[in-house]
């Protein structure tokens, strides 16, 4: 079967530079869905594929689309199966972090884990503001059990008001790395640098990892200052629709860390 992962460029992900994926995907023409039925079946050793009418799909480097977890195979086999007239790598964030996961991660894994733990260093729950109040109390509420949850494993973060950067403890980072090192595959490694570059903070995202948060929790979390400017300001329609997009990325990530979890 024909290397469609390829064409598509689904292999990049939030790793990438976002504005070149922009431009390219407004240079390069949507293919037409060119196959029936999309499914999860047994891999010939372990874990299953992802097939398109019963043959595997292949990433760029011709690798089988293969995951460990049926489940996972069936959800991404899913986004397959949802795409219409045309195939629309923008709707399949699941696909696009397998295929980083399995062409990319999977030969730099310290790198990426690196990338990850340096959001431990400017985690945004440590970033408080000092004003007004009602924000104030806000940030408190929901990020104090999560930097409770985080000092429980060993990671006791420092606090600062606004922008200037604070040092964190070497132990704490150190606790943070272990936390990591428990979820290395290079599927985790790749949700988990979604989640941590969608919200900006570690913390949320091991906590996810973990079991200590649910995936909501940890959206409003990630949002309590834009959602605090909505109160007051309005909502703007083209930042609602970015934060739907970025949404769906969250979420394919979440999935990938239940399927783990599980």
């Amino acid at each position: 079967m024909r290397d469609i992962l390829s064409d598509l460029d689904l292999g990049e992900d939030k790793m990438s530079d976002p504005v070149h994926q922009a431009q390219t995907g407004l240079q390069k023409p949507l293919p037409k869905r060119f196959y029936t039925t999309a499914s999860a079946m047994p891999a010939a050793g372990t874990g299953f594929v992802v097939a398109l009418d019963g043959k595997p799909v292949r990433t760029p480097s011709r690798q089988e689309l293969a995951v460990p977890q049926q489940e996972l195979a069936e959800a991404v086999a899913a986004e397959w199966a949802a795409q219409q007239e045309f195939i629309n790598p923008a709707l399949m964030p699941l696909t696009r972090m397998v295929n980083t996961a399995l062409d990319g991660v999977s030969t730099a894994r310290e790198a990426v884990f690196e990338e990850i733990l340096r959001f431990g260093g400017a985690d945004l729950i440590c970033y408080r503001a000092d004003a007004p109040e009602s924000l104030v109390r806000r940030e408190s509420e929901l990020w104090d059990p999560y930097l409770d949850w985080a000092a429980g494993q060993g990671a006791r973060l420092t606090l600062a008001e606004g922008v200037m950067h604070v040092e964190q403890p070497p132990e704490a980072i150190r606790a943070l790395a272990t936390l990591l090192r428990r979820n290395g595959s290079d599927l985790q490694l790749t949700a988990l640098h979604t989640i941590t570059t969608l919200t900006g903070s570690l913390v949320l995202a091991l906590a996810l990892a973990e079991g200590a948060s649910s995936s909501e929790d940890a959206w409003a979390a990630a949002h309590v200052d834009e959602d605090f400017n909505v109160s007051q300001w309005g909502e703007d329609h083209e930042a609602a629709e970015r934060r739907a997009k970025r949404r769906l990325e969250f979420e394919a990530a979440v999935k990938i860390i239940d399927a783990h979890r599980a």
